[in-house]
């Protein structure tokens, strides 16, 4: 068996090799058909329109009233929100951040939505729901706690970390294609300091809604 040592340098070395190598295997077929390198000149997300839609308009999310929806400056940027409410009067928000530029790319969102909430945060951990993974947590202010799932969406899949959508995202530019993007927050208001495991289905529920919902009408190009 590798010893700890062994396994830290396996990890220091093995895996940056394996991201460049990633990151060749994209750039490569660029480089051979169009004579640049395709991480210079990438090409263009074609869902531009629907995820400007999204952001100004936000979607509706079946199995859910929309109470509201109003665009929200967080950071330098706004979010789309929407406050939702179920046919068992279970409410919950929605934030969303759709890719706004071809050359945008998911990095602090998380820390954005945090520090402008004010809000601290614990029990993380992640979990597979489908073809995604999300980051659950528990966050709270001194007047709300939330269960809270959290992830980058993008057409056939999404994760809560950067680095999945930049893997993704380069394996498909070889198609000459892209992982158009979007940030998602799905907040459960719960008891003061509750235990959030139990509120994990309902979540679940509505992260899956929201993932098919986005791909259908935001993520997937009709071309």
């Amino acid at each position: 068996m590798l010893t700890s040592l062994a396994k830290s340098n396996f990890s220091k070395v093995v895996l940056p090799l394996i991201l460049i190598g990633l990151i060749c295997f994209g750039a490569l077929p660029g480089y051979l058909s169009g004579g640049q390198w395709r991480w210079k000149a990438p090409p263009q997300v074609t869902v531009l329109n629907q995820l400007k839609a999204l952001r100004k308009q936000g979607i509706e999310i079946p199995g859910w009233q929309s109470i509201e929806k109003t665009p929200v400056p967080i950071g330098e940027r706004k979010w789309m929100l929407q406050n939702l409410q179920d046919s068992t009067q279970t409410k919950a928000t929605v934030l969303f951040l759709p890719q706004n530029r071809s050359i945008d790319q998911p990095q602090v969102e998380w820390a954005d939505l945090d520090g402008a909430q004010q809000l601290k945060t614990d029990s993380h951990h992640q979990i597979q729901i489908g073809s995604i993974t999300v980051e659950f947590l528990r966050a709270w202010t001194p007047l709300q706690t939330y269960a809270v799932m959290r992830w980058y969406a993008w057409e056939d899949g999404g994760h809560p970390a950067p680095f999945w959508w930049f893997i993704r995202d380069r394996a498909l530019q070889w198609q000459n294609r892209r992982a158009a993007w979007v940030a998602v927050n799905i907040s459960l208001p719960i008891e003061p300091l509750d235990d959030i495991e139990p509120h994990r289905t309902k979540l679940e529920s509505l992260v899956q809604t929201v993932q098919s919902t986005l791909t259908t009408q935001v993520l997937r190009s009709n071309s």
